[in-house]
């Protein structure tokens, strides 16, 4: 200060300001011949999404991880846009489009309907805004329903993020993100790649780094927490780590997950485990320290990884994603907690309870201990539930039973987790074989493989039958009037005659002869010579 007055006492001109950095990073356009992504790999309804907006005469872009997986030379599983549209004017250019949220609103526009619908995510550029100015409440989304009603930018006591609707430039939208990695913006038109925190240069070194300071950011939104170990464990394979400045506060910060509804803790844990990598994010949890404290039914599921079942089931769930099939989270979980209901059934056997009253009772003890409110017993419990309830019955292979189960709509799921038991040796392997073949076979062969079982089972009956000996007892001697008798009467069991054709039977009696009388032949009884 003191020498700029000088100079203008000298009459010198000051030297021009230095430009301030903006605290909003600085905007590349990063052109194809660098960031080299394939447009072939860019999905084509996103595209259409971004040009509609465009041609309205508003900015649309592809962006978050659709950029980053298309940087790494990925396809993308999921597509979103960010535009400086409001939802109401996105709303209003689409068909088919939804306004969705609270804390964050966006825009669902859909394409196709049934199982082949796709859903682009369409939001508009968010304001940077410091969480200190923004208007505080005293609980959270629940308690504090009312007070939230018509505030744009609201936070918790613990600085946690309640509602962020105030709209902004695209430099501040692409800071207010979690990962550089995930802050870049894709023209589809232009191919031109915008970054504002050198993620390009991330992905390069394969790096995951926070925009910003991370505690702080952890503490705007406890659920990032859950999402780094998501990105470290899906980008694992292409050589990605923590950065150690971002690792650092990640244990400190866990316990403000504490204050973040279960739904959408129950929902986080679903796409670490869904997603592909569930045994990554397993192995990424324990080197992390997070073993234990994230949410009551990970940690459960991070406790029984290496039991055979639940490995086998989490090892199955990622070879499905990898193949473009469907997975559904009540199979995944009820492998997971298949061993509390089978324990608790067990135990109520060994009571003499009926067994299906008793797994039915050990199923709603299940749902009490490990699931709570979350799945609200709605669809996600019916369906563990039939899962589980159907397990006894698949050793029922006569009759009508093989018939009525093969047509229940959830069979495969229950057959596929019996062939996982099958797989790890918890029932017969010939069993789960007997119904790969009933379901596909044609009526006639299915009579063939019911009476194949029925013979079976008669089978194991007549071998599970105890044999019975009989042994033949010895005669009781007895006085009689000959000397014969006696000697006959003292004889062994086995010498003594048998009835014919019964092995081991009584000894049949004899009768004594009457001796004739001697002399006349009156008929008088004689006395003894």
């Amino acid at each position: 200060m003191i020498k700029n007055i000088i100079d203008k006492l000298l009459g010198k001109t000051s030297a021009a300001p230095r430009a301030r950095k903006s605290p909003f990073g600085k905007r590349q356009e990063v052109p194809v011949q660098v960031h080299g992504i394939d447009p072939n790999l860019v999905d084509r309804r996103a595209i259409d999404v971004v040009e509609t907006l465009q041609d309205a005469g508003y900015e649309a872009y592809i962006v978050g991880g659709a950029v980053r997986d298309l940087l790494l030379g990925l396809r993308p599983k999921d597509f979103d846009v960010a535009t400086n549209a409001t939802p109401e004017q996105v709303k209003g250019l689409f068909r088919r489009a939804f306004i969705i949220g609270k804390r964050f609103r966006i825009v669902h526009v859909v394409y196709g309907r049934g199982r082949e619908n796709e859903v682009i995510e369409v939001s508009t550029f968010r304001a940077f805004l410091d969480n200190s100015a923004a208007e505080a409440v005293s609980g959270n989304e629940r308690t504090s329903k009312a007070q939230l009603a018509g505030m744009h930018h609201a936070v918790d006591a613990s600085g946690r993020v309640l509602r962020d609707n105030v709209w902004g430039p695209q430099d501040q939208d692409a800071t207010r993100r979690d990962f550089t990695i995930n802050a870049m913006y894709y023209d589809p038109r232009t191919q031109i790649v915008v970054d504002y925190h050198k993620g390009i240069d991330d992905a390069k070194k394969r790096m995951l780094r926070m925009i910003g300071d991370p505690a702080t950011r952890y503490r705007e939104d406890p659920v990032r927490i859950i999402r780094a170990v998501r990105f470290a464990a899906k980008l694992a394979g292409k050589g990605f780590k923590i950065e150690p400045k971002t690792a650092k506060p990640l244990v400190e910060c866990e316990p403000l997950l504490a204050d973040v509804p279960q739904s959408r803790l129950f929902d986080e844990m679903l796409k670490l485990l869904q997603t592909g990598h569930a045994l990554a994010s397993v192995e990424q949890l324990r080197g992390l320290g997070l073993a234990r404290g994230i949410y009551s039914l990970l940690d459960v599921v991070v406790e029984r990884a290496e039991q055979p079942f639940v490995r086998a089931a989490l090892t199955d769930t990622d070879r499905r994603v990898e193949e473009g099939k469907p997975v559904a989270p009540s199979f995944l979980l009820a492998c997971v907690l298949w061993h509390d209901v089978k324990t608790g059934w067990e135990r109520r056997l060994n009571q003499r309870q009926h067994p299906f009253p008793a797994l039915q009772e050990s199923i709603d003890e299940v749902f009490d201990q490990r699931i709570g409110d979350v799945s609200g017993r709605g669809k996600l419990a019916a369906d563990m539930r039939e899962i589980w309830v159907m397990q006894p019955r698949f050793d029922k292979r006569t009759g009508a039973t093989p018939f009525s189960l093969v047509a229940q709509p959830r069979f495969r799921a229950g057959f596929d987790f019996m062939r996982l038991r099958a797989d790890i040796g918890e029932v017969d392997e010939s069993l789960a074989s007997w119904w790969q073949e009933f379901q596909n076979a044609d009526d006639a062969r299915r009579d063939d493989l019911i009476a194949q079982a029925r013979d079976e089972q008669r089978a194991r009956q007549r071998s599970a039958e105890p044999k019975v000996h009989r042994v033949a007892k010895a005669r009781p001697a007895r006085e009689e009037a000959g000397a014969g008798e006696a000697q006959q009467a003292d004889a062994p069991a086995a010498a003594l005659p048998q009835v014919e054709g019964e092995e081991g039977a009584a000894p049949k009696k004899r009768r004594r002869r009457r001796r004739k009388p001697q002399g006349g032949g009156d008929g008088a009884v004689g006395g003894d010579d």
